[in-house]
């Protein structure tokens, strides 16, 4: 594959008097790091935390100007490591892609070998970042709630923050898994969209946070999926039937709760944090082996929304705004 020289990429930068600007810049290979792996990206795709280092969040990306995108699919142009060879398609998500490491939303990255794995067989670059991190997420939260032992014999399972990307997509693989599920949303507008992706019923957020003065609930749900944390995280435990698990994997809502201990010494409830971006890298190649396979869903398009890179700037304010549905693939090639 022959390298660009020059190449489009989304650049947030610092303002003199500490505003942050997201625009679309035309950048030189030679301002990537001098990293081993280089990749020419084909897809990138949205993220929570991309919108969070769009705005200038310094807990995410301390040093700008920057580019992010948390997670890319591409085909590599060179690896001076020998770990890859040119024209080999790979994917990478984590690590420090898109946080100071500038990321997918650009068209050419340099990053370490070590953080890119080779695309399986029966998935495209396309299809990878459809599912992307959030995606990924998703999938690493049913893992963690079949590593415990749920079964979709065991009751609904409930899915917080439903029509974002982690949201989405988690209902869609349990339906595809065997599992019944309850979505909860704050956007009523959005019920028949739920309810077409896999959900079995679809409640308002709120819902949960009608046991908020009680330490304990009716035991209601089976298990659950969190991406918002704080009072409903905490009250969403509280309705767990016993032996349950939630998967928490986000803080839409709050990077903190307050709970008591009697789901877990009552009812036995088990709360499973998941990470998708330090996991060792098999464990990326095994959740990207099963995307692939038993967690590859047949409707993947018609979860996501494909835009440019010109829209990007636009459409990462969605996520500051409250306004995501679903996955945003970015189509780095036109």
């Amino acid at each position: 594959m022959s390298q660009m020289n020059t190449f489009k990429a989304v650049l947030v930068e610092e303002t003199a008097d500490k505003q942050f600007t997201v625009n679309i810049s035309h950048r030189s290979v030679n301002d990537l790091p001098n990293n081993d792996l280089l990749i020419q990206v084909h897809y990138s795709s949205l993220n929570y935390k991309d919108a969070l280092s769009a705005s200038g969040n310094k807990r995410v990306s301390s040093h700008f100007p920057h580019t992010p995108g948390i997670d890319a699919a591409g085909v590599v142009v060179s690896d001076k490591s020998g770990t890859f060879s040119a024209g080999d398609e790979v994917l990478v998500f984590g690590y420090d892609l898109g946080m100071n490491t500038p990321g997918g939303l650009g068209q050419m990255i340099a990053i370490p070998a070590d953080w890119a794995v080779k695309r399986p067989n029966n998935l495209s670059l396309k299809e990878a970042m459809i599912y992307g991190t959030g995606g990924l997420t998703a999938a690493l939260c049913v893992q963690k709630l079949e590593k415990m032992g749920a079964r979709p014999e065991d009751g609904h399972v409930a899915v917080t923050g439903s029509t974002g990307g982690v949201g989405s997509i988690s209902i869609a693989l349990l339906k595809q898994l065997g599992y019944s599920v309850v979505a909860f949303s704050g956007k009523a507008e959005q019920t028949d969209y739920l309810l077409s992706i896999g959900a079995d019923e679809v409640l308002h957020r709120d819902v949960l946070n009608q046991v908020a003065d009680v330490p304990m609930g009716k035991e209601t749900w089976a298990h659950g999926i969190d991406t918002l944390g704080g009072d409903y995280l905490s009250n969403l435990l509280k309705q767990i039937k016993s032996g349950g698990g939630v998967s928490a994997c986000g803080l839409a809502a709050s990077d903190s709760f307050s709970s008591t201990v009697f789901p877990f010494i009552i009812r036995g409830v088990s709360l499973l944090g998941v990470d998708s971006v330090y996991i060792p890298l098999s464990d990326k190649q095994h959740i990207w082996n099963r995307v692939a396979t038993d967690m590859k869903l047949p409707n993947l398009q018609d979860l996501c929304e494909e835009i440019s890179l010109q829209q990007v700037p636009e459409y990462l304010q969605r996520f500051m705004q409250n306004k995501v549905v679903g996955r945003y693939l970015v189509n780095l090639l036109n």
